[in-house]
């Protein structure tokens, strides 16, 4: 039997020397291409969860598995975050100081691409987020919907395995959030990624076909 994509066995982790429990023994496989909707209400330890995912975080005992391998142990988490993971904030996260083509850039620097290829393909990704007249807006000059489409661009610069997003729309409209959502179901439909998205927007967990609903650190049955 080949092993799951990704591999929460017995997670847990605790801050403040233990008085504050954020994970108390989570268990689940997610096999590649998979879309799945993590929900919670605050403080139940969702967004902890998804940074033990992204290799953000390591728990303070049990362990995330990918591919079989445990992160932190034999897969180098710099490695696995830069090459294997897209991740995609509530915040966007983008540098003020450079422009969208530059904030999608950033990503591949691991790869030590030369720099015309870079900027090819950070033009084609924001191309492809109908992005195509807003290459050299810094992100002041872009609206909360735009920020996150370039977001999402610099995701997918280096063609991860795993698209993780917190909360994606949290700071979008409802129309943008629809689009937002629709963006990245297309993505996950046509570059056969896996797409696990953390949100408290129970429309957004019910339309995933897989949905883990967490409580008090543990997955609810």
């Amino acid at each position: 039997m080949s092993s799951p994509l990704l591999e929460a066995q017995d997670l847990k982790k605790s801050y403040d020397d233990g008085r504050v429990q954020a994970l108390r023994g989570v268990d689940f496989r997610i096999e590649a291409g998979e879309y799945v909707a993590i929900s919670g209400p605050s403080g139940s330890g969702k967004s902890t969860l998804l940074h033990m995912l992204g290799g953000l975080d390591l728990p303070s005992s049990g362990q995330v598995l990918f591919r079989g391998a445990a992160l932190g142990k034999t897969v180098n988490l710099d490695t696995y975050r830069s090459l294997q993971i897209g991740f995609i904030f509530q915040a966007f996260h983008l540098l003020p100081t450079l422009c969208a083509l530059e904030n999608v850039q950033v990503a591949m620097l691991a790869k030590h691409e030369r720099s015309n290829h870079r900027v090819e393909r950070a033009a084609a990704l924001l191309e492809e987020m109908g992005l195509s007249n807003r290459l050299r807006h810094y992100p002041n000059e872009l609206s909360a919907g735009e920020r996150q489409r370039v977001a999402i661009a610099r995701a997918l610069a280096n063609k991860p395995a795993i698209l993780l997003a917190d909360e994606p729309t949290g700071n979008l409209d409802s129309v943008n959030s629809a689009h937002i959502m629709e963006i990245l179901e297309g993505i996950r439909e046509q570059r056969g990624m896996t797409l696990i998205v953390v949100t408290h927007e129970q429309d957004i967990a019910a339309s995933a076909p897989r949905h883990i609903r967490i409580r008090d650190g543990r997955i609810e049955a």
